[in-house]
Parts: structure tokens; sequence; C-alpha cells
């Protein structure tokens, strides 16, 4: 009997894309399977976020296919995307400032009609990040760049999504605040959730990824699972500044 082949949760096939007329993506492909954390990595310029923009809706698409659940997302409005359950957590802590912590996360369901659902995700949203449940009546631009990081995560979750894309989520933090970052990146994953992140701290990223993509110059250049990339010598040469990663 052959084995069945699992349909990837989210696909891109051969995907071009870009702002305007500057082409960024040329015949860029990958997929996340259901309950995997994928990572995406590169150098700067590499497509990285621009993968996520075109999944989202939010550039132009120039051509390939874009699979979530094996429904294609070219052409759909970014709510209509998240209301598919794939949420999108932009790069630079993106928060209302002069809102509350619990107004943000008001936001983040603003899809949503039942209040005891939206009830219900702010009650988990506080119990994987506890301080913002302690904040929660805290305005968000007076808070530290961690907290903001954890609520704009926290925010993205009050959908209940069953995929999450987190775009540089460690991006100007701490190294203690860059531990709990993955740290929650994990416990999210535990909880059932997929995670595709795009991540200039590569190793850190790849160190608790299944599986990992390499883009440069806007193309694949590698992949693998995490451990395979971390064990690569061109991919340590290139882009771990060579470091060797203990077993």
């Amino acid at each position: 009997m052959q084995a069945s082949v699992q349909t990837p949760l989210l696909e891109l096939r051969e995907v071009s894309a870009g702002y305007g007329p500057i082409q960024i993506l040329h015949g860029v492909s990958l997929h996340v399977n259901d309950s995997e954390i994928v990572a995406v990595i590169g150098p700067n310029g590499a497509g990285k976020s621009t993968a996520f923009k075109v999944i989202m809706g939010l550039i132009n698409h120039l051509g390939g296919a874009v699979l979530y659940g094996g429904r294609s997302l070219v052409g759909e409005r970014p709510d209509r995307i998240l209301g598919l359950g794939l949420a999108y957590v932009p790069q630079g802590r993106v928060v209302f400032t002069q809102m509350t912590v619990q107004e943000n996360l008001e936001m983040g369901a603003y899809l949503e009609r039942d209040r005891a659902k939206i009830g219900d995700a702010m009650d988990y949203v506080f119990t994987l990040f506890p301080r913002l449940g302690e904040r929660r009546r805290q305005l968000a631009g007076s808070m530290s760049g961690g907290e903001q990081q954890m609520l704009a995560m926290g925010r993205g979750l009050m959908m209940r999504p069953k995929m999450m894309m987190l775009d540089e989520p460690s991006l100007g933090l701490s190294p203690r605040l860059v531990d709990e970052v993955f740290d929650k990146t994990v416990a999210m994953a535990r909880a059932g959730l997929t995670v595709m992140l795009v991540e200039q701290n590569a190793a850190r990223a790849l160190e608790i990824s299944d599986r990992g993509y390499v883009l440069e110059l806007g193309r694949n250049r590698f992949e693998g699972t995490g451990r395979e990339l971390l064990d690569n010598p061109d991919v340590r040469r290139m882009y771990l500044g060579g470091a060797i990663r203990a077993p």
C-alpha cells in the first residue's frame, strides 16, 4: 500500500511578487505542514518579509500559487484571509499606543461578534502572557519593547488562528527578552498552533524549528530540517557567522 502524502496547510508554488514595478520574489516555493514550526531565514533583502506580505494579500502577486488549506489566497482581501484562520504579526511591534492592552487585544478580534469567544480568547492570551493580564489597563505606548511584542503576538491570537506568521519577533529586544519570545513561540506550537517565522536571529530560529528555508535575492537557496540547516557548512558560513552548533 502506498503511504498517503500529507497536504500542506500553507504552500507557495513558484511565487513571484513585488512592490509596484519592483519584483522581489522570483519563483519562491515553500510549504508548512500542520503543527510545524518553520523558519524562513536569509540576508537583508532576501524577500523573507515579502513572502509573508504576498501570502496576506498586502502586495502585488505576480505569479505562482498561494494555497492555504488547499484554497487559493490569490486575490483575497487580508481580512478574509484572517477569517480563514491565518494570522500575521508584522515586524516592528505594531501596537495601538494610545489604547490599553485590553483594547489592543479586542482590536485583534474585530471580526468576531461572539463576546463569549472573545472572552475565552483573551483568557487564553493572558494565560500564555501573564504580564499582559497584569497590565490590561495600561496604555500600550507606555510598555517596554518586549511587552509590546508580547501584546502584538497576543493580538494575533485573538481570532484563535490555526496558523500564525511572525515577522522578526525578536527584532531589537534584549537577549533575555529574545529568549522569552522564542519560549512563547514554542509554547504556542505545543498548544496546537502552526507557526512560520522570519528571523534575523537565524540560529535561534532554526533551533526551535522543525524545518527551515533560506532565501537569497528573492529565490530559494537551501531547505531542510532545522538541524540539517544548522549543520550545513555553507549555511553556517554564509548565514550563521560560521558557528558550529552543539548537537
